[in-house]
């Protein structure tokens, strides 16, 4: 059902079931790692109304795993990159793992997944620093490529009273790039998928 990528280097689908609504990955090589993906398969979805909280957890001295919770996935959000650099060993709150005896050796991380309602989903505080950006690369690449455009092409602004008479060449005022810009940004903070259409 669930599937895991560790610092782009070690994918993992060989989940542990450890209850009914619980799943664990263990992550032995946690120390080089900045970020770990937490992805659903696509052989089975969650059931209706529900979601999966993503937690982690840092191998404890004392034996107990502290579960620090990274966020969620769901049917409509498949996917979700974590940071995990800024976490911190120890520190963590409630979690819906309990006191399951759930194996954990000294030199391994856990990613652990719990099937829960999305209305409490929602409800959750993640850790601050294991969030990822909420935009897609696809709007990031988007907003940068329109920033580009606009001040490459501002670069080369020039008044009315320097330009210099050239039959060969097409002018565009800078207010029409200006409108195209803001027209497009809106439409992108409106729907990110609207050039599909």
């Amino acid at each position: 059902m669930f599937g895991c990528l560790v610092a782009g280097r070690l994918v993992q689908t060989d989940v542990q079931q450890v209850a009914e609504d619980k799943f664990v990955f263990n992550l032995p090589d946690y120390e080089t790692a900045n970020h770990v993906v937490v992805f659903m398969l696509g052989t089975v979805p969650f059931p209706g109304g529900m979601g999966g909280a993503v937690y982690f957890s840092y191998p404890d001295p004392s034996g107990l795993p502290v579960w620090q919770l990274l966020g969620f996935i769901t049917n409509e959000k498949p996917s979700a990159i974590f940071k995990i650099t800024g976490l911190k060993s120890g520190e963590g709150g409630q979690h819906p793992f309990g006191m399951m005896s759930i194996p954990q050796t000294p030199s391994v991380a856990q990613v652990g997944v719990s099937i829960e309602p999305l209305e409490q989903l929602v409800q959750q505080t993640p850790v601050a620093s294991a969030t990822v950006s909420t935009v897609d690369s696809f709007t990031q690449f988007t907003q940068k490529m329109m920033d580009s455009l606009y001040n490459f092409s501002s670069s080369f602004a020039v008044t009315q009273a320097q330009m210099t008479p050239n039959p060969s060449e097409m002018f565009i005022p800078a207010s029409v790039i200006l409108k195209w810009y803001e027209n497009f940004q809106r439409r992108m903070l409106q729907n990110p998928n609207f050039w599909k259409s």
